[in-house]
């Protein structure tokens, strides 16, 4: 489990994630504050046992709307969004929620990259505040045991994230940091 202090706007995130039934579980809750109202999102992701994702499930509220977005990835890599069919991310392996960082763990854990080594990704990005589905191009490369450098939007947006031992991002500069007691 970890907990996150968000610090582009007032906010915290807990997360955990499990093994159950050889699936992969990511399950967390993000509170923040998003142009001067409460949000509160809940998910769920269910990954197979490569890290690869099935589905997720995002339930909350920004402000006073609600928010309740069920996602599924077919075996043939078909995305559903509520039933919707995404084309736009047929064939992504990973998920990642806009407003969190918990999801950088999946790449993370499906690639195993070794010190040195890059790979490109294409994640089905969950936009906030949208709530849309949008194709995000993303690149991994594993600077050392506990860093990567993480690059999407063709290279426009870079930042060196820190990872603890079961993955998760510690430090993600400028968004996000583990919240930790006194040492």
């Amino acid at each position: 489990m970890i907990v996150w202090k968000r610090l582009d706007l007032p906010g915290h995130e807990a997360a955990t994630v499990s093994l159950l039934r050889n699936r992969w579980n990511l399950s967390g809750v993000a509170l923040f504050v998003f142009e001067g109202e409460p949000c509160r999102l809940d998910y769920e992701i269910e990954c197979d046992s490569g890290w690869t994702t099935r589905d997720a499930r995002i339930a909350g509220q920004v402000g006073n709307a609600p928010v309740s977005l069920v996602l599924a990835r077919t075996p043939e890599g078909e995305w559903l969004a509520n039933d919707v069919p995404q084309p736009a991310v047929h064939g992504c392996h990973d998920i990642d929620l806009g407003f969190s960082p918990s999801t950088n763990l999946l790449p993370i854990h499906r690639l195993k990259l070794r010190v040195g080594a890059t790979a490109e990704v294409r994640a089905a990005w969950v936009r906030f505040p949208s709530f849309t589905l949008e194709l995000l191009e993303q690149r991994y490369t594993r600077l050392t045991e506990s860093t990567y450098l993480y690059e999407s939007a063709g290279g426009k947006f870079k930042r060196e994230l820190t990872v603890n031992a079961d993955g998760f991002v510690v430090d993600y500069p400028g968004l996000w940091h583990e919240e930790r007691g006194a040492e």
